[in-house]
């Protein structure tokens, strides 16, 4: 396993600048490698019957479904792919599919010659407005289709207003339009790939914003969220995440505390009766962050991450829940879980 890591760490990823690299391996072989856009303070490694799944995790957080639509009077070409996040590093642009739609009106140009001209203008323009509506279908359709976060729409100035009269509500509250872009030549490549950087990265703080303030608000309720390392276990053991929250400077402590897991995902517990409440008499003891990510991902459940640990955000981890009844952890009233500590909050 070791000679098959070392062999394809040596080969360039031809990526440039500063960048992070995720390799996981089992017995079978090399299974997951992914160039990550932030590099890691240190190389770690590290081995056991259950993979750190953490970097891979918060790459995928990282990333952002994007459409870049590049328009001009005669149509569009659309650029799908992921950005911010990680790709695989042996082919980087193996997750970009390039597609392009005509709006088959060619009499785009108008004329100053001739008493025809006024004429010729409005034939001109005309053609403008359905290949723009021929543009705005193709784009409805395709993005009900594949659901992008984040529309970046570019090009030609009519045209980007034309398409964006006439494009659906789902578009509509998707589209940033970033100047810079063009079909074809002519365009300044780098200026406008920072300018679409700026906007991924708003996209995304928007995405994490939108959790957390979610996570505040059932917290508030006392329903819907919990917080504090015992409660999250007991939650994503019963399959109840929905989401959950890791704050980033706990990751460190949350690395050092441990948290017993069997063979399945689900089977993890902070005390052994816990466990054994599920039938599992056999376990080991695994850092409490690795536990939290393999049973997060073992239930569909997202990951979000988050600056800092907040006063509400206890030992740095919390959970958005899918369901709650009346044996679920509250943080308002006391349940079986993490008593003591919820104590403080009645006053």
């Amino acid at each position: 396993m070791l000679d098959e890591i070392a062999d394809l760490v040596t080969v360039p990823t031809g990526v440039r600048g500063p960048h992070g690299r995720v390799v996981i391996a089992d017995a079978d072989g090399v299974v997951v490698d992914r160039v990550v856009a932030e590099p890691p303070a240190q190389t770690v490694a590290t081995h056991g019957p259950v993979p750190d799944l953490v970097a891979a995790v918060r790459a995928a957080d990282q990333a952002v479904d994007l459409l870049v639509v590049a328009v001009d009077r005669t149509g569009a070409d659309l650029t799908w792919k992921s950005a911010g996040g990680a790709r695989a590093a042996s082919a980087p642009a193996d997750d970009i599919v390039r597609e392009s739609v005509e709006g088959g009106h060619d009499d785009v140009h108008k004329t100053r010659e001739g008493g025809l001209s006024r004429r010729s203008q409005t034939r001109a323009e005309d053609s403008w407005e359905r290949n723009a509506e021929a543009v705005a279908a193709f784009l409805d359709k395709r993005v009900a289709e594949r659901c992008p976060e984040l529309i970046v729409l570019t090009g030609d100035v009519r045209a980007v207003a034309l398409v964006c009269e006439n494009v659906g509500r789902q578009v509509r509250e998707l589209v940033v339009e970033v100047p810079g872009g063009a079909r074809g030549e002519g365009a300044k490549p780098e200026a406008f790939a920072t300018r679409v950087r700026a906007e991924v990265d708003a996209c995304r703080e928007r995405r994490r914003q939108r959790v957390l303030d979610r996570f505040g608000q059932a917290l508030g309720r006392g329903a819907g969220a919990v917080t504090s390392l015992d409660d999250v276990v007991e939650v994503l053991r019963r399959g109840q995440v929905a989401e959950l929250v890791l704050a980033d400077d706990a990751l460190t402590t949350l690395q050092e505390r441990e948290v017993l897991v069997g063979l399945q995902p689900l089977e993890l517990a902070t005390s052994h009766a816990d466990l054994e409440t599920l039938g599992v008499s056999e376990a080991r003891r695994f850092p409490a962050v690795v536990a939290l990510a393999r049973a997060a991902l073992g239930q569909d459940a997202g990951v979000t991450f988050t600056a800092e640990a907040t006063p509400e955000l206890v030992d740095g981890v919390g959970a958005l829940l899918r369901w709650s009844d009346d044996s679920t952890p509250s943080e308002q009233l006391l349940t079986q879980s993490a008593d003591a500590k919820r104590v403080r909050t009645i006053v």
